[in-house]
């Protein structure tokens, strides 16, 4: 049955719409202004916020579970457990661990990915292992390789984003192979200590994007402008945790006036995402949660227990973004990046539906059309 949602205050595309209602069924039939059509169920939003649901292209886990589980289960767990958060797609995002675990990691998204019940997997994030150990983060150093392409071959056309540091020898030939082989893939710098020079050879490569911006990276210097010069010098798109751990908020602004519609709101979270405080793994080393912080024995940040509608919370509460602007850095700009039928309310897109307050608490969610929480 068709259903309307009336009386919201619809977000799409950056752009916040009054007096209008949303039309759907299992897919987004239109936005409309005036009468609605009789035969629909009426779903009264009551002056909230209507929009597509969120997008996170970069998290490992929450709820307990975490993608290098490598089970349906875990899987589940995450789907169902992001529900919460306005998240109604994920990218499953992989960690740097011996080679074996990541092909394990892999063939369990493939073989899943569709038998989820909550928020869907569009894909995977391969985190490392191609990375700098030199900003390894709490990516574990031990199973860091140089760029191959024969052993994750197989799971290309799957792969959504790798997250390269371009520095490391082999690197340039990696990044145009994928560049003219899969160009659905976002090629993007990330634990890395380029120089602002090999950033801008590496976004001639192919890079297009940047991974958890400022963090993994060298500070930005006056003199050594490094890779968030260089980025801050082109037009690719980055990504941010928005925690106000891992960025304070004078950086979110800088990057919110600096990158403007070319950033994306991610968690980065860990297991610990939407648990309580205690001791987690990630990527089998042990993380203390406590205060909101995930950090290693070592006092390293290892990921995030941020959720997606805090981040979304925080940056238009401490940036110049409004509500619309960044609501499209977490559905309509990472939509467009991943090639997705999903994260615009257009004729014909999945109807992935969140409903929230002006503090983006979640008040409903869809799913394909069918209503998965009502609170």
């Amino acid at each position: 049955m068709k259903r309307a949602i009336i009386n919201g205050k619809i977000v799409d595309s950056g752009r916040l719409l009054e007096g209008y209602y949303l039309l759907f069924d299992k897919e987004i039939i239109s936005i409309s202004k005036g009468e609605v059509p009789q035969d629909c169920q009426l779903i009264d939003a009551n002056g909230s916020y209507v929009s597509a649901g969120f997008i996170d292209m970069h998290i490992h886990g929450c709820g307990g579970a975490d993608v290098m589980d490598s089970t349906l289960e875990a899987l589940e767990t995450i789907s169902d457990t992001l529900l919460m958060t306005g998240t109604t797609t994920l990218i499953a995002t992989t960690m740097t661990m011996s080679q074996d675990s990541i092909i394990n990691a892999c063939k369990n998204i493939i073989k899943n990915q569709d038998r989820v019940s909550g928020a869907k997997i569009a894909g995977i994030h391969l985190e490392g292992p191609f990375i700098n150990p030199l900003k390894s983060g709490a990516q574990d150093s031990r199973h860091i390789q140089k760029p191959n392409i024969e052993w994750i071959e197989p799971y290309l056309p799957y792969i959504k984003i790798i997250t390269i540091a371009p520095e490391i020898e082999g690197t340039e030939e990696f990044i145009r192979y994928i560049k003219s082989r899969y160009p659905h893939i976002v090629l993007s710098i990330g634990h890395s200590e380029a120089t602002y020079s090999e950033t801008l050879d590496s976004i001639n490569w192919g890079i297009s994007h940047a991974t958890h911006l400022f963090n993994a990276m060298p500070p930005l210097h006056h003199r050594e402008p490094n890779i968030i010069g260089a980025l801050f010098d082109s037009d690719t798109t980055v990504d941010i945790i928005a925690d106000l751990i891992h960025l304070h908020p004078s950086t979110l602004r800088l990057v919110q006036r600096t990158k403007r519609d070319r950033v994306v709101l991610v968690t980065d979270a860990m297991r610990a995402g939407c648990m309580s405080s205690g001791i987690y793994d990630l990527g089998g080393q042990s993380v203390k949660v406590e205060d909101s912080r995930a950090t290693l024995d070592s006092g390293v940040l290892a990921g995030s227990i941020l959720r997606l509608n805090g981040a979304i919370y925080n940056y238009y509460t401490h940036t110049e973004a409004t509500i619309a602007e960044s609501i499209y850095a977490v559905t309509t700009l990472p939509s467009r990046l991943l090639g997705l039928s999903s994260g615009e309310l257009k004729r014909g897109y999945s109807a992935d539906i969140v409903i929230f307050d002006e503090e983006i608490n979640i008040s409903k969610v869809y799913v394909d059309g069918t209503l998965k929480i009502s609170n």
